[in-house]
């Protein structure tokens, strides 16, 4: 695929491109498909696929475009919406602001809140130990480099190192990872786009998107993100579902968008096309 940009607003060609994505004309051809699925689940990252990434991670906040398509898909019947994040909830629901019947799903998964507003996470005391352990080694990491911090989640920490320079990051990832490793066995890390993240319960987008699609009783998911902890979710979606990169980097996303501003037109696409579907039986 090459640059050149087509006529269908909101959706751009880029490069690299997943080899089962020829061009955008069968990115439309496929979400007109999924329109017409009985019940849809369309699940979403929030920063950098509906957000754009900034500096304060608690004053992001979904593009006008976005939002306006993600509610457009929330008011459609047989269509449930869900934001799935490594935010912790408190965080996602903050700056999300989303009505109450949009699923939401934190900490990759360690948190669920569903149609009941309830939000619980019980651990036990070998976790709670843990816990405390991984936040004095990582505040410890932190402290010593400028512009490294520790943002505190249910079963674990996130270490951000997007303002810091390349030198200070790398000395931090290292030293996280040395030292939580001496501390603690099992430990579950992910590294992602400037942060680095420990938790004591394992969990996955994937697994969580999973659980969402049973939950909802889907025939079809869309599935959209930028990081490297979607590629979890991306990878158990099947022939019926339509995964969507936003932005670069390697993917195994069938369809990919230049940013979050393409990702709403994608959205509003879906909405307009569901709209006026009869859906299949």
């Amino acid at each position: 695929m090459n640059d050149t940009a087509t006529d269908t607003p909101g959706i751009r060609e880029s490069t690299p491109k997943s080899a089962a994505a020829d061009d955008a004309h069968e990115l439309v051809a496929k979400l007109g498909t999924l329109a017409a699925t009985p019940k849809l689940l369309v699940a979403l990252d929030f920063d950098g696929t509906l957000a754009p990434e900034v500096d304060d991670p608690q004053r992001a906040r979904a593009l006008p475009e976005a939002r306006a398509a993600l509610l457009a898909l929330v008011a459609l019947p047989n269509t449930r919406v869900a934001l799935i994040s490594g935010r912790a909830m408190e965080s996602l629901e903050h700056v999300a602001d989303v009505p109450d019947d949009v699923l939401l799903v934190g900490s990759h998964g360690v948190e669920f809140r569903l149609d009941s507003p309830d939000v619980t996470l019980n651990l036990d005391t070998t976790e709670l130990e843990q816990v405390e352990v991984l936040s004095e080694v990582l505040e410890d990491v932190a402290a010593g480099l400028d512009q490294v911090w520790v943002e505190s989640k249910p079963a674990g920490f996130a270490l951000h190192t997007r303002l810091a320079t390349e030198k200070d990051s790398r000395i931090a990832h290292l030293q996280a990872l040395n030292e939580t490793r001496a501390e603690i066995d099992g430990l579950t890390v992910r590294e992602g786009k400037n942060v680095i993240e420990f938790s004591v319960r394992s969990a996955t987008k994937g697994e969580a998107l999973l659980q969402l699609k049973e939950y909802t009783k889907a025939t079809a998911v869309l599935y959209a993100g930028d990081d490297v902890t979607d590629e979890d979710a991306f990878a158990v979606l099947g022939e019926r579902d339509f995964g969507l990169k936003s932005g670069a980097g390697t993917t195994i996303a069938e369809f990919r968008v230049a940013d979050p501003r393409e990702v709403a037109g994608v959205l509003a696409l879906l909405a307009e096309l569901r709209g006026g579907a009869a859906p299949a039986h």
